[in-house]
């Protein structure tokens, strides 16, 4: 088979394409022809050794999202069978509840091998079946920045028609939060510092957008806008950098959930969590049950 490795892992020049036997499937393991990948900010990380070498091993398959087709199946499989459709999940240990710290392990694309390759061997509690309405590519871009808007808005926030979600950037997890919350009623503020991008909010039928270019107090063009009660919910995705005016733009009692690490880095007073009263929540993906 076809499979791409990093070596060594973080020198993106250095991404090598070769030939390796393909592995078969053990006990309770599925054999994926990978029919489409997608590729997350956190890929580039890896690949370029902006991520914590010491969590990656030597010659990593990079990616974390993929999706196939089951093309062969171990012993004593029964949750998926040849023929299926399905999707890796993030971390492939974290199947339901409280995350438990030694999943993080089971992370592919790092720690553990991603999906850039032809055919990969997973565990079957570690996929998930793809609806017939979607494509491979469709379903390659849900694992990691779908499934973390979904953990944010509806399995912490159990966010309700009417409130007011705010959303930093243009990126993965920030688009399908737009989606979401649309569909569940609420009302979305976006921030983006391209127009070309903002023009294509617009298209999208996102009419509160504020240039962080253009507005550098954007905090304050969202209280504006929110009447000066501010978001229900703020998916915080710049990092330390936006992480003050992030707060700055939440209603009181609101909940901002901390996912990205774009941006700078900043001093973080708990004094403006404590005066909003905020409901601060770290979110890294989510289990196979969301």
């Amino acid at each position: 088979m076809k499979v791409y490795r990093l070596d060594p892992v973080g020198i993106l020049d250095d991404l090598k394409l070769g030939d390796e036997e393909d592995r078969r499937p053990g006990p309770r393991e599925v054999a994926i022809r990978i029919r489409a990948t997608s590729l997350n900010y956190r890929d580039l990380k890896v690949a370029t050794g902006a991520y914590e070498r010491s969590a990656i091993k030597p010659r990593l398959i990079p990616l974390s999202d993929g999706a196939g087709e089951v093309v062969e199946a171990g012993p004593g499989v029964t949750r998926v069978k040849v023929g299926d459709r399905v999707a890796a999940i993030f971390v492939q240990r974290w199947l339901a509840g409280r995350i438990d710290p030694a999943y993080a392990s089971s992370a592919l694309g790092g720690p553990s091998d991603g999906v850039l390759a032809e055919r990969i061997v997973l565990s079957e509690e570690g996929v998930v079946s793809i609806p017939t309405h979607l494509t491979f590519e469709e379903a390659a871009t849900l694992p990691c920045a779908a499934v973390t808007a979904w953990h944010a808005l509806f399995a912490r926030g159990k966010l309700a028609a009417g409130e007011t979600v705010l959303t930093l950037g243009t990126g993965g997890v920030s688009l399908f939060a737009v989606q979401f919350a649309r569909m569940a009623g609420a009302r979305v503020i976006v921030t983006s510092g391209s127009e070309e991008k903002i023009a294509r909010l617009k298209a999208m039928g996102i009419t509160d957008v504020v240039n962080y270019r253009a507005t550098p107090d954007w905090e304050r063009a969202v209280m504006d806008l929110t009447g000066g009660q501010g978001a229900d919910h703020v998916v915080e995705l710049g990092g330390a950098g936006t992480f003050r005016k992030s707060l700055l733009a939440l209603r009181v009692g609101g909940r901002l959930y901390a996912i990205g690490n774009l941006a700078g880095e900043a001093q973080i007073n708990p004094q403006m969590i404590l005066a909003k009263r905020a409901n601060v929540h770290g979110i890294q993906v989510g289990s196979r049950e969301m």
